[in-house]
């Protein structure tokens, strides 16, 4: 994949978390950041970052639960170590850091 490619699916999959995170129920706040970096605050003043990495073509996602990488395998973003898909993988971190079930689809 070119990095014009890579820019395309992740503008794709940010957008697609923007949009679960608006619909979603739980004590958090969401912003966009300079390069496309997401950080999302939750009540009790903890973060979750989803960045993207053009030189690895990766979403990496940063949790108190640990440090994420995602990578493109054609059709979904899998987690490089488990194949965790990313939006399942993103709402359980976000679940455990809101203390409430979160489902982002």
């Amino acid at each position: 994949m070119n990095e014009s490619e890579f820019n395309e699916l992740a503008d794709l999959v940010m957008a697609r978390i923007e949009s679960a995170l608006e619909s979603c129920d739980a004590d958090l706040d969401w912003s966009t950041l300079e390069g496309g970096v997401l950080e999302i605050e939750f009540g009790d003043g903890s973060k979750i970052v989803v960045n993207r990495h053009a030189a690895n073509r990766e979403i990496w996602v940063a949790a108190r639960s640990g440090g994420f990488h995602f990578r493109w395998d054609g059709a979904l973003w899998r987690d490089t170590r488990d194949s965790t898909e990313l939006m399942f993988a993103l709402s359980q971190a976000v679940s455990r850091q809101a203390g409430e079930p979160v489902s982002l689809g």
